[in-house]
Parts: C-alpha cells; structure tokens; sequence
C-alpha cells in the first residue's frame, strides 16, 4: 500500500492537468548516490504486466514488482523547505540514508 498526503496529491493532480493525459505517476528506484538507490518519478501512462496499481483520487500511481518489494508502506508527500520544494518520500523499509538526502539504503 502506498498512502499519499493531501498536498502531494494536488501536486500529481496538478502535473496531470498541466500534462494533459497520462493516468498518473509512475515509482521506481534506481542505483546511485552513496547510499545505493534514489527514488523515481515519472508520469504514467500506461500500466504493464508485473505492475502494482493503487487507485487514488482521479489518479494511479503504479510501481513495478520489483520496487514493490521496497515500497510496501511508502507515503509520499510534497513539502517547502526555504527555497526548496518537492516530493518527499516517508518509507519504513529504508535502513539509512546519506546526509544529503540523495539516496538510501533498504
């Protein structure tokens, strides 16, 4: 299960609207950073085979199998910090995560 706050939700909505289709966001994880993966987000617009799909408000977010493993429990939410806005990922699978925030370890 993926949970998503109030603010982020408009945020995706907002991007949808802005995008004009596009059924809605895609998670993923990739290798980097120094703690191993970084989060992934991109518009979906379509859903495959070994997808995970949770249906939200007017939008999907689908993860793929083998990210699901380590977002079971993710909530996503969408934050302002000084100069800086963004998604920001809540997940009770990380076990650490380096001190610029880049990326984590599961």
């Amino acid at each position: 299960m993926v949970e998503v706050t109030k603010k982020a939700e408009e945020m995706i909505l907002k991007a949808l609207s802005d995008r004009g289709k596009g059924i809605g966001i895609r998670l993923g994880m990739k290798t980097t950073g120094c703690n191993g993966y970084a989060y992934t987000l991109e518009f979906a617009d379509k859903t495959e085979e070994h997808d995970n799909v949770f249906e939200k408000n007017g939008y999907s977010i689908v993860i793929d199998d083998k990210a699901m493993v380590f977002m079971n429990g993710l909530t996503i939410d969408y934050v302002k910090n000084g100069l800086n806005e963004g998604f920001e990922y809540i997940n009770p699978n990380e076990k650490s995560r380096c001190g610029c925030g880049e990326s984590f370890e599961v």
